[in-house]
C-alpha cells in the first residue's frame, strides 16, 4: 500500500519519530508544488510533522514553529518548503501582505498549520491532513 493510500486510511503513530517518519515518507511521495493544510488542535503534533515532511525533502536546517514570525522558508534537496503558521493571523487578507507567492518557485511545498485561519487563500487542490490524539501519546494522522 502507498503512503497516500495508507494515509487516507489513517496511521497512529505511538511517538514524534513516527510522526516524523510518516511524513518524511510522505514527502517522499508528494508532487512538486503541493499545499498541504494540516488541521489539527493546539499541540497535536502539527510542527512535528512538518519536521518530517523537511527531512523527506532533503532540508538540514532544523525546523521549529514560525508561530511569530508567521512562516519560515527552508531549502531542501528535492524541493523548498514553506511552513506557514496561520495561528495568529486574524482574518486571510494578511497573507496577501506576506508575500509568499515570492518564494513559490517551483518546485516547492507549503505547509500550512491553522489552515482555517487562511480564509478562502488555499487552493482548492490542497492536501488536507487532520492530526489528533488518540490515546496518551498516540497520533492519528489522516489524509483527506
Amino acid at each position: 500500500m502507498n503512503i497516500c493510500a495508507k494515509l487516507r486510511a489513517g496511521v497512529v503513530t505511538e511517538s514524534a519519530e513516527q510522526t516524523r517518519a510518516l511524513a518524511a515518507e510522505l514527502a517522499a511521495a508528494l508532487p512538486p508544488d503541493t499545499v498541504l493544510a494540516l488541521h489539527g488542535d493546539l499541540g497535536v503534533g502539527k510542527t512535528t510533522f512538518v519536521q518530517g515532511l523537511a527531512q523527506g525533502l532533503g532540508v538540514t536546517a532544523q525546523v521549529t514553529s514560525p508561530t511569530f514570525a508567521i512562516y519560515a522558508v527552508y531549502a531542501g534537496q528535492r524541493m523548498k518548503l514553506i511552513h506557514l503558521d496561520a495561528y495568529r493571523l486574524e482574518h486571510g487578507r494578511q497573507l496577501d501582505d506576506l508575500l509568499l507567492e515570492e518564494f513559490l518557485t517551483s518546485p516547492w511545498c507549503l505547509a500550512v498549520e491553522w489552515p482555517e485561519k487562511t480564509g478562502t487563500w488555499l487552493p482548492a487542490e490542497a492536501w488536507h491532513v487532520t492530526l489528533a490524539i488518540v490515546d496518551g501519546d498516540r497520533h492519528r494522522v489522516c489524509l483527506q
